[in-house]
């Protein structure tokens, strides 16, 4: 990919080369969060979740993270968004909160408690979509203590 030499580089630019290599992925977990603005994280890796039967993508030059994702834990919850004139698929907040509790042993329970704290203050959404989502994901046995203690 070539850019002009003067371009003003962000901490979300791997996200955008990704998607752009990789239109089947939908970036998740810790690179929502952060195009979300749900973390003080910086992934090291751009995650993206792929089908569990597609060939796993390569990168040489950027680091990625797939996740294998099946049925509508895969299909719901997917937004377009246009970052840098690239369009790229990503989970919804909602969806990414109860992804990050799926996969709390992979990103850390710390993470995914502050995905859903900031959920909450920042009324990024409402708790009937967690509640959806946590269902889809198949997480909200986990996350009901959590959102109450929350509450």
């Amino acid at each position: 990919m070539y850019c002009d030499p003067n371009y003003m580089w962000t901490e979300k630019h791997s996200v955008v080369q990704i998607a752009s290599r990789i239109p089947s992925g939908v970036v998740c977990l810790l690179s929502a969060l952060l195009l979300h603005n749900l973390t003080t994280q910086l992934p090291h890796k751009v995650w993206i979740a792929i089908d569990r039967k597609a060939w796993k993508p390569k990168s040489d030059d950027i680091p990625v993270r797939t996740v294998r994702f099946s049925g509508p834990a895969l299909t719901e919850g997917i937004e377009t968004h246009i970052r840098e004139g690239v369009e790229i698929k990503v989970y919804c907040i909602a969806k990414t909160v109860a992804d990050c509790f799926k996969y709390r042993n992979k990103i850390g329970l710390d993470v995914a408690l502050e995905a859903l704290r900031e959920y909450i203050r920042n009324r990024a959404g409402t708790l009937s979509e967690l509640r959806e989502y946590s269902r889809v994901c198949r997480v909200d046995q986990i996350m009901r203590p959590y959102v109450e203690a929350i509450i």
